[in-house]
């Protein structure tokens, strides 16, 4: 699909070794490495979905999750218009790590970001030490949409990306966000280019006659 709609960038933060890499290759490739590499800095992915009739291309920034790649990974999100917090269900520490993602999203994204918190390795159920109803009673105190899933198992990894691209496309519907400014992380596409044309072709045809 070469034509799209809107293009979204989302960036994928989260404590180290919870998941990300891991999370954006099930999603693009359909694909789980055991053994994957830290991440250096930012990885890149890109992915176009059908949301309501409308092309909407993801351009996805995974993120180092170590406090050395700190300074590189904060320029990203000031430019993105939805972030995934990525906890390890497994890991009580990175659950607890949430509030200061949040804190640095605050800090440096712009205000019009979309948090999406995602629950990861949930094929792991004997070593989980976090519960779903802990996750979704968090996520509901702050507003975050909730999304439990699985890199390995390829569990609800799609409905991640579909629910926070569904999400801030009502707020463009919505008028709660620009899509004009380019800045944080939204812009026309093509396709949408196209359909404003014909919308004000046929409100200058009503209004002639």
């Amino acid at each position: 699909m070469s034509s799209y709609a809107y293009l979204f960038k989302f960036i994928i933060i989260g404590d180290s070794s919870v998941g990300k890499s891991c999370l954006l290759l099930q999603f693009l490739d359909r694909k789980f490495k055991l053994d994957h590499d830290t991440t250096i800095g930012v990885e890149f992915g890109s992915k176009t979905l059908n949301i309501r009739q409308k092309n909407i291309k993801l351009q996805i920034w995974d993120t180092a999750g170590q406090e050395s790649f700190k300074s590189i990974t904060r320029s990203y999100y000031r430019g993105s218009i939805c972030a995934l917090i990525v906890y390890d269900v497994t890991s009580r520490d990175s659950f607890e790590n949430i509030s200061r993602w949040m804190e640095e999203t605050k800090s440096y994204a712009n205000d019009k970001i979309t948090l999406v918190l995602v629950a990861n390795k949930t094929d792991l159920s004997d070593k989980r030490v976090i519960s779903a109803e802990e996750g979704q009673t968090f996520a509901k105190k702050h507003d975050l949409i909730f999304v439990e899933a699985s890199a390995k198992t390829g569990f609800q990894v799609d409905k991640i990306f579909q629910e926070a691209a569904e999400a801030v496309l009502k707020k463009i519907e919505q008028r709660d966000i620009d899509a004009t400014n380019e800045s944080i992380g939204v812009r026309i596409g093509s396709q949408m280019t196209e359909e404003m044309i014909e919308k004000q072709k046929e409100q200058k045809a009503s209004k002639c006659c």
